[in-house]
This record gives C-alpha cells, sequence and structure tokens, in this order.
C-alpha cells in the first residue's frame, strides 16, 4: 500500500482507540492486512527490475510520504488543537516500512533486518494494474474521511 493508505490508517486507529495496549498491535496488523490486499505503491515493478530503485526512492519521498504527512494533517488536525496521537499513529503504521527500507534500498542482509523482510514480503501482495491496485487503497480513504 502506499504510505498515504497506511499513515492514515495509523492516525485514525490511534485516534479513536486510546488505549496503546490495544491500539499499536491493531495498528501494526492493519499494516500488514492492508498489504495482505493486491494492491499497486511506488514499489511496483522492484523485483522484476522493471523499475529502480533510484526511482521508487524518489517517488517515495517526494509524492507517497509527504503526501501522507499533509493528509494525516487534514483529517487530524487541520482546525484542532495540536496533538501527538495521529503522528504515533501515522509512525507506528509505516514502521514495518521503515524497517524494511535499509532491506530494500541499502542491500542490509542481516539480522533481524532480514528476518522482518521475509515476514513483511510474505504478507505483501501487489498487483501491476495501477487503477485496480490503487482501488482499494481510495476506499480506505474514504471511509477513514466518512469516519474520522
Amino acid at each position: 500500500m502506499l504510505s498515504i493508505a497506511h499513515g492514515l490508517t495509523g492516525a485514525f486507529i490511534a485516534t479513536k482507540i486510546d488505549n496503546p495496549i490495544l491500539s499499536v498491535p491493531l495498528i501494526i496488523a492493519a499494516h500488514f492486512l492492508e498489504d495482505y490486499i493486491p494492491h499497486w505503491d511506488v514499489g511496483q515493478g522492484l523485483t522484476k527490475k522493471i523499475k529502480s530503485h533510484k526511482a521508487a526512492f524518489f517517488q517515495e519521498i517526494f509524492t507517497d510520504f509527504p503526501a501522507s504527512i499533509l493528509l494525516v494533517f487534514y483529517f487530524f488536525q487541520f482546525q484542532q488543537s495540536f496533538s501527538w496521537t495521529p503522528w504515533i499513529g501515522w509512525f507506528l503504521a509505516l514502521l514495518p516500512d521503515f524497517i524494511e527500507f535499509p532491506y530494500i534500498f541499502l542491500n542490509w542482509r542481516f539480522f533481524p533486518i532480514k528476518q522482518l523482510a521475509a515476514i513483511h514480503k510474505f504478507f505483501h501482495h501487489s498487483t501491476p494494474k495501477k487503477l485496480l491496485g490503487l482501488l482499494p487503497q481510495i476506499a480506505v480513504i474514504a471511509l477513514i474521511y466518512y469516519f474520522k
């Protein structure tokens, strides 16, 4: 999934469930559940060498990642008093991707990075069909907007 969908989901869960004993595992589980749904993301094409690591990195850094920050701000902070809660949820929702970053982009293949990347890969199902892969993410964003 895009960082946009993951980040909004984490912020949403964190703001709706006050108890971190419940919300933190739920946020992490939601990341893997969202990745299990066939989706498109900026890393699409890396494993088949259709896209370069550099191109995926720049797409993430200059589009997806900033958009996730802007949307979390808009949905959960705009015209509201500042709260760390949605930002902690955003960070936790993206944590599996942050952990996988050195494996994918820096070629770090040691414990525990390698094992965590393998777990992430097990749950990750992507599709090269961009429109089909963006639909579940648009649905997630629409539901969060509606229920926030």
